[in-house]
Formats: structure tokens, C-alpha cells, sequence
């Protein structure tokens, strides 16, 4: 007899998500189905309005990946006109998404997945003198006693006033927990420390973008001009990028670095080295997909994600991927709440994408969910028919396959100190540590890429915008195009199609899609799904945080709010925070 674990709604990640698992007796998980519980409609939502403005509400699609879906849009529009965006436009927005990216990168590490490993009651019990030893001996750069202490305070102040927050309803007794307290306390300090830095790195989005969250994009290239000469109060640049705000770019470029250097990746290494046996299982379909991005096609500035598709691990080949090949991108909606004209067997390429909702599952409030019926509001990607994994992890996985050097050496190096092979990788810790080789490799190449701006600007290129193609009376009758950027968990691609000046159709099929989708029309499971089924046991089924910690390891963005309407569109639900 298999008993049926549900977890609604998973916590610590970007929107609504469902996770049912079949256990046996032992607790051994036999079958996995993830549920996306909440539609937006953003793609309805942008039918016939000018596509200049598209951006503006792509980027409502999330509340944290709101720069990416705004570059995805522009580029897609872009790409339908025949744009050419300026070098300095390129750089800019490079310099935006890498920081979201690593921004985003170190939230999910300690705000959102650290929990799972780290057990910040028993850090409590730690001494400060012992922590400050093993800090050491561990080679942080931090390793006082005092300031370990002072971390064990802030702590123990939250304990005692009685509002735990985020660290209130953990498996604190659960015996996955290994960590001493000592290295626990190390790892909350560096929560905090986490806290105060990505609330720095998101300077650069607004210097360049003008605010943060939500940043100005705009078609044709970047939306902030650049003046060559320092701030200028009331003058006529007194708006534009400056000097001073290019050399606080810089400033915290190296911040990052150092962060990501004597922090973040020695703690991916004194977790990682605690639960060896975590990279052993998580695997899911062995398929990887990546779009491409930050490859200086244009301005020669490469962080060189190629753009491809390696099959079953094998390495030795890259398959090459058509964003407009309507054999190879498409979604399916046999298990998903929607109806394709064409029948929900039917695979649509999103040029022709259909957004028709259809909700066919079971009334709400209910038990479980049935996996032979439609159970979920994502669709289901596939490429050429097969499911795909995105993510650090196949960014690496293809960076490794193109012989990028820098990826290989960091990747090499980070699992040499935990005695793994690459191999390793494809796990639930796996795809952790790839985003923190992500993350490195990422900020050594904002610092080139910065340094080219510069240069471009003492030479005397100061140009943002390309107006050429603005009017739309320079536009064709017809014209589509897809926009895509490598965002913090994966591969995002936005494909709008464009008649007499209107949006006509608009398509976005983002990371979490791909990863998080139901089971296709051939009964193939997604990559949660599948990495649910590889290697897990419930040691405390009622208390499910094997399966946290590998649904976790994705960094899950179903997205982040739903309006909640009756049949004449008055509210049901309103909350108030005080």
C-alpha cells in the first residue's frame, strides 16, 4: 500500500507551487506530480497594445526576475524589427542581468534554500570561541569570536521576542539535520551578512535602470544616457549615468567578488562536505537546454553561454537549437488546465501558442490530485519532444561541453575540494553549487565587461538608444520575433508575433515551465517531478523535507502574486499588513 504526502504550498520559493508524492512503506517515493495553483494570464493580457510597451507588463510576470522578463521582451521585439542595439546598450544590460543573477543567486543560497541544511535552533547552543576556531580552520576571512557572537545574539533576540519569522515552522528535530552547532552558527551569521549585501548589489540595476525592482528597459537599447563629465546638479545631465555612479558600479562589482569569493563559495563547501550523499540523488530527466546569452555576438564582451542542447549527459555533443523551428520548441497541455483548439494531445510552437484557460481539476478545497487527469496551471516544454532541465547546472553543463576554459578549471577545482567527480553535478546539491560556480564566474566577467564600457566612454561612444525604428509607420504590416536572456533559473524566452502595429499573439515559456511542467501528452515526467522519483526516502513523511530540499535546489518561481476575483469581479480576498 503506498500512502500519498502532499506539501501545499511549498515554501520559501516565488509563487504557488504543489508537490504529491506516492510513498511505500518504507518511505521510499514511487511517483511525483508538481502542481503550478495559480494562472496569471500576462500573455492575454498583452494582446493588442503597442509591443514598445510590452516590457512594462512582461515584467509583472514576477516580482524578482523582473529585469530578465524585461529584456526578453525588448529583444523580441528587437528581433521582429530588425533592431541593432548599440555596444553600450549590450554592456549595460549585461551588467543589469549578471547582477540579478548573482543577486538572485545568493538570496535563494541563504534566504530561500539554506534552511534545509542549516538549523539555526542548534545554533543557538554553539560557542563562539569553537566557531571562531573552525572559521578559521574552515580559511573565512571572518573569524572573530565577537562577531560570531554578536551573530548568536541577533539570534537569540528573535527566539525570545517570539517572532522566529522564517525560521518558525522548520523540521528542526528531523534527523537530516548534521551540521554542527558551530558550523550552523557560521552560516547564520553569513545569513545575516547575506541580508545587508544583496540589498547592495541591486544598486546597479537602479543606476542603470532607474529603480529596483521593475527597471526601465526600452527597445532599441538602454534606457539611461551616459555623460562623460561627473555630476553635474540641475544641469542638463544631471539624469544620466555619471562618473561617480559608474565608479560606484565598479565598487560594487568588487564587492561581490569578495562576497562571492570569502563567503559564499567556502559555505557551498562546509554544507556540500556535511551531505555527500545529497549528490547522489536529485537526478531527474538528464537533458539540458540552454538558449544562449552573454556571448558578445554583438560587442565581443563574452560571458560564453552557448546556446544548445546535450542529450542523456553525454558531453561529447551539442545539439544545435532554432528558437523558430516549430518541431523543435513546444508545449504541451495534456495535464495542464488549458484546451488547445487542436485537441490537448496537440504540441504548439509558441508562435503559435494558445493561452485558453480550462480548469478541469477537482473543486477546491481538495485531498489530492488525480496524475491520470490535468493538474496543474504550467505548461509542459519540450524540446524535439523530450524534457529538458534549465538552470546553473546546464549552463555548466553546456559551458563544460563547448570546453569553456574558466568553467572547467572553477568547476573542476570547487569539486576537487569535496573529493566528487563532475559527475557529482547532476544531483539535488549539484545544482547548488552550480549556481555558486555560476555566480564567480559571473562576477569576474561583470568587471570586463565594465571595464569596456569605460573604455568606450573615454574614447568618446556615449551612445545608448538606436531611434531608427521607433515610428511605427517604419514597421511591416506583419512581423514576429522571440526575445531571450539566460535569467537566474534558466533559459527565458518571450516570442511575440506583431500585425499592423498590435500585438496580436505574445508567448512566454520560462524556466520554471520547463523544469516544474506536469507530464506530457507521452507520459514523460517533468524535471521535478522526475528528480522526486531518483533516490528519495521520507525519513518523517509529515515532515517532507527531502522533498523541500530538492524542489528547493531548482529555485522554484511559479510567480509571485494572484488577484482573487468573484464572478462580478468584486474582491474575495483582501489582506492588510500593519
Amino acid at each position: 500500500m503506498s500512502q500519498r504526502v502532499v506539501v501545499d504550498p511549498i515554501t520559501r520559493i516565488e509563487g504557488h507551487l504543489r508537490i504529491e508524492v506516492d510513498i511505500d512503506a518504507q518511505g521510499n517515493v514511487l511517483n511525483a506530480l508538481s502542481a503550478g495553483t495559480q494562472v496569471r494570464g500576462i500573455e492575454i493580457i498583452l494582446r493588442g497594445r503597442d509591443p514598445r510597451d510590452a516590457w512594462a507588463f512582461a515584467q509583472r510576470i514576477c516580482g524578482v526576475c523582473t529585469l530578465v522578463h524585461g529584456l526578453a521582451s525588448v529583444r523580441a521585439v528587437e528581433d521582429a524589427l530588425n533592431i541593432t542595439v548599440p555596444e553600450n546598450a549590450e554592456l549595460i544590460r549585461d551588467l543589469m542581468a549578471a547582477s540579478q543573477l548573482i543577486q538572485d543567486h545568493v538570496i535563494h543560497f541563504y534566504h530561500l534554500q539554506a534552511l534545509d541544511w542549516v538549523n539555526p535552533i542548534s545554533a543557538l547552543t554553539a560557542d563562539p570561541q569553537k566557531t571562531a576556531a573552525a572559521a578559521q580552520t574552515l580559511g573565512y576571512a571572518e573569524c572573530s569570536a565577537g562577531y560570531f557572537a554578536a551573530a548568536q545574539t541577533r539570534l537569540q533576540d528573535l527566539v525570545s521576542s517570539g517572532q522566529l519569522g522564517i525560521f518558525a515552522n522548520g523540521y528542526w528535530d528531523h534527523p537530516g539535520y548534521r551540521l554542527p552547532p558551530e558550523a550552523n552558527l557560521i552560516a547564520i551569521a553569513h545569513y545575516l551578512d547575506a541580508l545587508a549585501w544583496q540589498r547592495e548589489i541591486g544598486q546597479i540595476m537602479t543606476i542603470f535602470g532607474g529603480k529596483n525592482p521593475h527597471p526601465n528597459v526600452a527597445v532599441g537599447g538602454a534606457p539611461c544616457a551616459i555623460t562623460a563629465s561627473g555630476t553635474l546638479p540641475g544641469g542638463a545631465d544631471a539624469t544620466a549615468v555619471s562618473l561617480t555612479n559608474l565608479i560606484r558600479v565598479s565598487q560594487l562589482i568588487a564587492s561581490a567578488q569578495r562576497f562571492i569569493d570569502e563567503i559564499y563559495l567556502p559555505d557551498l563547501i562546509t554544507i556540500g562536505g556535511a551531505y555527500k550523499d545529497w549528490f547522489t540523488r536529485g537526478e531527474n530527466v538528464r537533458n539540458f537546454i540552454t538558449y544562449g546569452d552573454f556571448d558578445g555576438v554583438k560587442a565581443g564582451n563574452g560571458f560564453g553561454v552557448p546556446r544548445g542542447v546535450v542529450l542523456n549527459r553525454d558531453l561529447a555533443k551539442i545539439y544545435p537549437v532554432d528558437l523558430t523551428d516549430p518541431d523543435q520548441v513546444q508545449e504541451y497541455v495534456a495535464h495542464s488546465w488549458y484546451s488547445y483548439a487542436q485537441g490537448n494531445a496537440a504540441a504548439l510552437h509558441p508562435y503559435d501558442g494558445e493561452t485558453t484557460l480550462s480548469y478541469t481539476g477537482p473543486p477546491p478545497p481538495f485531498q489530492q490530485l488525480d496524475g491520470d487527469k490535468t493538474y496543474s496551471w504550467v505548461k509542459s516544454p519540450r524540446w524535439r519532444g523530450k524534457p529538458m532541465e534549465m538552470g546553473p547546472l546546464a549552463r555548466i553543463v553546456l559551458l563544460h561541453a563547448s570546453g569553456n576554459a574558466p568553467a572547467i578549471a572553477l568547476t573542476g577545482a570547487t569539486l576537487a575540494k569535496l573529493n566528487l567527480p563532475f559527475e557529482a553535478l547532476y544531483s539535488t546539491l549539484g545544482r547548488i553549487v552550480a549556481r555558486g560556480i555560476e555566480s564567480k564566474l559571473m562576477a569576474d566577467r561583470m568587471a570586463d565587461w565594465h571595464g569596456r564600457l569605460m573604455a568606450n566612454i573615454e574614447a568618446g561612444n556615449v551612445s545608448t538608444f538606436n531611434e531608427a525604428k521607433w515610428d511605427p509607420s517604419t514597421w511591416p504590416a506583419h512581423a514576429r520575433g522571440v526575445g531571450t536572456i539566460e535569467g537566474p533559473r534558466g533559459a527565458l524566452g518571450h516570442w511575440i508575433i506583431i500585425d499592423n502595429g498590435k500585438i496580436s499573439n505574445y508567448q512566454a515559456v520560462v524556466p520554471t515551465t520547463w523544469n516544474a511542467g506536469p507530464m506530457d501528452a507521452a507520459g514523460q515526467h517533468g524535471p521535478y517531478e522526475a528528480a522526486l522519483m531518483t533516490g528519495h526516502h521520507l525519513a518523517i513523511p509529515d515532515q517532507p523535507l527531502e522533498v523541500l530540499r530538492t524542489i528547493h535546489s531548482f529555485d522554484p518561481c511559479m510567480a509571485c502574486a494572484a488577484h482573487v476575483f468573484g464572478p462580478d469581479k468584486e474582491d474575495i480576498v483582501k489582506v492588510k499588513i500593519r
